[in-house]
């Protein structure tokens, strides 16, 4: 009897629903046996890295996808709780052939699903659908489970690229939103010869500081109180399954993904003059005029942590990111998100200079731009609206760029709207190259957008 999904929780980028609601227990069991049925095809008994977050519906997820994975004749090596990039890192280490992580990473607490990943390469997009559409072949030798302890080998690969013996002992303010990350950030700055203040590291599923989107402003106010209180240089946060980081400077002020990627855009350029770098569709165009400004080729990508990996690959990009926080290292790293490791890179790098965050803050170029505006949407109709904005605009001439919804290129600036690929949303920004111009592109955009959505109440 063939199962059934509910079919929206089959993303671009994983499978994602509510616990008991779109995303069953049966679910990650039926997953576990076709995905591997697939690595059957190229694999005999493959052998497949799992990991698990903090949420409470993980552990019983986990056990029925470990069930599918070893009844269709994988081999599992079960690494336990802990961070999205340690289960990544586990797949480089070991001779595993693939990785599931089971998190639901940013998303509210009862919010649960699988990210996919091969070894070499991210699983997505049109093979997560076909997920739905493969017969899984049950084996007649049930693969075997071996619990696996990585976390001393992560935190020893995390330290390579951090300096031995600091002297700017930097304070560092870490907030890990009691999400997957927190037993690790322990274990880390145990090892950092600076002063750590260590916030909501223990791993609860219920989230009860806050909750772990460190995109969302009012989810770094006890970071921004704790900094400022204790005088601190730096804060970092992470999001709930640590593959996304937020950062705010001394003063409190969030560099933002774009921000933070100018700062390790300086470090890496300077290892590796002339490489390419990648920001996606949604950073400021300050970003790509910096790259250029020391040298580099920018390189702009559609959003999304496995489209990104995906265009390392075919670039040959030593250094990547996202507005929403997704920092790539492939210089002296595996080319996968790993904010722990990009917080590493970045404390690293402040090392080096002689002016504070602070003060490398206010001498980045700044545009003008609104924030990242999320507009809720019917997940049925959201792509169907960009879509329609898109035609209008082409008919209309105007210079758009549409790898990932539409970019609208004006001479005062651009504009964007584009339909979340994780979340029920649209998201929307805008950023102009003066001040009294900004206005104009927003208004710009209501003509263009408001036919198709309601922005009774936006506030720009």
């Amino acid at each position: 009897m063939s199962h059934s999904f509910n079919q929206a929780i089959f993303r671009e980028y994983d499978i994602r629903g509510t616990f008991n609601k779109t995303f069953l227990i049966t679910d990650a069991y039926e997953i576990g046996l076709r995905f591997a049925t697939i690595l059957q095809e190229k694999h005999k008994s493959p052998l497949v890295c799992v990991c698990r977050d903090g949420r409470l519906s993980s552990p019983d997820l986990t056990n029925a996808l470990i069930q599918g994975l070893r009844e269709a004749g994988a081999n599992v090596l079960d690494i336990g709780l802990g961070p999205t990039p340690m289960l990544y890192y586990s797949t480089k280490i070991t001779p595993a052939v693939a990785g599931i992580m089971v998190t639901g990473s940013h998303n509210p607490s009862d919010d649960n699903g699988l990210k996919l990943t091969l070894k070499e390469i991210p699983f997505f997009g049109q093979q997560i659908q076909d997920l739905k559409k493969v017969i899984p072949i049950k084996s007649q030798i049930l693969g075997s489970l071996e619990f696996i302890d990585v976390r001393e080998q992560y935190i020893d690969r995390l330290l390579i690229d951090c300096p031995k013996q600091p002297l700017k002992k930097l304070k560092i303010a870490w907030d890990c939103g009691n999400g997957a990350a927190g037993e690790i950030i322990e274990l880390l700055t145990e090892r950092l010869d600076n002063h750590s203040i260590l916030l909501n590291t223990t791993i609860d599923g219920t989230f009860p500081a806050h909750h772990p989107d460190p995109t969302v402003e009012e989810n770094l106010t006890q970071l921004r109180d704790e900094v400022n209180s204790h005088y601190c240089d730096i804060g970092i946060a992470f999001d709930g399954d640590g593959d996304r980081i937020g950062v705010i400077d001394g003063q409190g002020r969030i560099l933002w993904g774009d921000q933070l990627l100018c700062l390790l855009a300086e470090d890496v350029l300077g290892h590796n003059p002339g490489a390419k770098i990648i920001g996606d569709i949604k950073s400021s165009q300050a970003l790509f005029d910096y790259i250029e400004h020391l040298n580099g080729i920018p390189i702009m990508a559609k959003t999304g942590h496995s489209n990104i990996k995906m265009l390392i690959k075919e670039t040959g990009a030593v250094l990547a990111g996202e507005m929403s926080g997704h920092i790539f290292f492939a210089d002296n790293y595996y080319g996968f998100d790993d904010a722990i490791y990009a917080a590493v890179r970045l404390l690293g790098f402040l090392e080096t200079q002689s002016q504070s965050l602070n003060d490398l803050y206010d001498a980045l170029p700044k545009y003008y731009n609104t924030p990242e505006i999320r507009i809720p949407c019917i997940e049925e109709d959201k792509f169907n609206i960009v879509n329609k904005i898109q035609s209008d605009l082409e008919k209309q001439g105007a210079n758009v760029i549409a790898i990932d919804g539409v970019r609208v290129k004006t001479d005062t600036g651009w504009w964007l709207v584009r339909a979340s690929n994780t979340q029920s949303l649209l998201i929307i920004r805008c950023e102009a190259y003066m001040q009294d111009q900004l206005p104009i592109l927003i208004n710009h955009m209501k003509s263009c957008v408001a036919p198709y959505i309601n922005l009774d109440g936006l506030d720009l």
